[in-house]
């Protein structure tokens, strides 16, 4: 066999393994040393093997990571989110449809401390859900409020796919962070206009709450979510003036969680025990991956396969726009059946080369990537951000929360249509921070 064919069956296995349910990193580790065993032999892979654990794990660069992901643990697990509700409840959660618009402003808020989607899907849920069962919203439209919101964690810094997105293509992990920003406020808000034309097509969806807090109310609510602005502003404010690589960011981001918590007394010794245990089980997972995500791209590297399809995409003579909508269309479907971690580091050393041959940017396009990927976390078989609610919401079936989805499949689909039309809207604040 070829090269370029052990590579093309390598990728095949891959596949495979994942839709059988080994681990992410299990199977990349798999088939990267089987597949270079079977080109340069045992000596090269084992060899390969025992070099690429210590390269990938001790690189400064993967620091950030287990840093936000600390940050994020430790305001979950203090039960701010709780009081971010309350304060974005107060201010339009008596308008029709409101306490849904709330969940996702909400959910917005949070995965700007999160940077996960299933750690912000599962919170939010906790906390949106029984309040809007309690003024009778639908469950179509609750669940998808939440689902939908989840989804803004990997747009709005900090996102580990973004991150992860960076460490593979060595794009700044930093400009990365920050293109993220209004790409995800964007979608938000067709998010929010997306709930206002239902509740408006169906009144039944959401029934107006008859009561209303007062000016002093509201005002008084904004003490309870000055720390996540004051987070976010600190650490990818930071990063976007200059002050910070976005490793210090994420330490100054962790220590300035632990500092807030510990001075509004909701963080004791058990709930800090919790954020670093799940943000070690977190951080170990996401290293297992990129160790075999980088053996996996060592033996596709040897199998000069990302070098042929590059060269035979460049040859062809159709216009650049046609060739990233088959990609992101193939992304959409394997994100159906993949995760989205193991989607990127399956999909990158593949697709990268190509999409700079095209022409096209590197950080818009990791954007547009993630976006299209996110996509089939509400769509099934796979549905993950749908199986996250479900654990929560146990009572409702599983289709409601799939059928409740669709609308927000369509916003989410064409805010990635807008931003392949007009690029600049990822690109500019970058460009300013350079």
């Amino acid at each position: 066999m070829t090269p370029e064919l052990i590579g093309l069956l390598g990728i095949i296995g891959l596949i495979m393994l994942l839709l059988l349910k080994i681990p992410v990193g299990i199977a990349l580790i798999l088939i990267g040393l089987i597949g270079t065993t079977l080109i340069r032999g045992w000596d090269v892979a084992f060899a390969q093997l025992g070099r690429t654990p210590f390269d990938t794990a001790s690189s400064y660069s993967l620091s950030v990571i287990p840093l936000f992901i600390l940050m994020g643990m430790l305001l979950s697990y203090t039960g701010m989110g709780k009081d971010l509700y309350r304060a974005v409840d107060s201010w339009i959660g008596h308008l029709r449809g409101g306490l849904a618009m709330a969940t996702i402003g909400t959910a917005a808020v949070f995965s700007a401390i999160s940077g996960s989607l299933n750690a912000t899907t599962a919170t939010v849920s906790k906390i949106t859900l029984p309040e809007m069962k309690k003024y009778n919203y639908k469950p179509s439209l609750s669940t998808a409020c939440v689902a939908a919101g989840g989804t803004l964690g990997i747009l709005i810094p900090p996102s580990v796919i973004l991150i992860l997105y960076g460490i593979q293509t060595r794009e700044p992990i930093g400009e990365l962070l920050i293109a993220g920003i209004i790409p995800g406020m964007i979608q938000m808000i067709i998010f929010i206009l997306i709930v206002a034309l239902l509740v408006r097509k169906d009144p039944s969806l959401a029934p107006v709450r008859s009561e209303q807090g007062s000016t002093r109310e509201k005002l008084h609510t904004i003490k309870s979510i000055w720390p996540f602005l004051a987070l976010f502003l600190i650490s990818i404010g930071g990063i976007y003036v200059g002050v910070f690589t976005p490793t210090e960011a994420a330490g100054v981001g962790a220590m300035g969680a632990m500092l807030f918590s510990f001075l509004s007394r909701r963080l004791n010794w058990h709930r800090l025990k919790l954020a670093f245990n799940e943000s070690v089980k977190l951080t170990a997972y996401i290293f297992l991956i990129l160790i075999g995500a980088t053996l996996f791209s060592q033996f596709l590297t040897i199998s000069r396969l990302p070098v042929e399809l590059t060269s035979i995409v460049s040859h062809l003579e159709l216009n650049p726009y046609v060739i990233l909508i088959a990609i992101l269309l193939a992304l959409f479907l394997l994100g159906c059946f993949i995760e989205g971690l193991s989607l990127i580091v399956l999909t990158i050393p593949i697709i990268y080369p190509i999409i700079l041959e095209l022409g096209f940017n590197g950080v818009w396009f990791g954007i547009i990537m993630v976006m299209a990927i996110n996509i089939g976390s509400l769509t099934p078989p796979l549905g993950i951000s749908i199986f996250v609610i479900k654990g929560v919401a146990t009572d409702i079936p599983v289709q409601t929360i799939f059928k409740g989805a669709i609308p927000m499949i369509a916003g989410m689909i064409i805010c990635v249509l807008i931003l392949i039309v007009f690029p600049s809207i990822v690109t500019v604040l970058p460009s300013l921070m350079r």
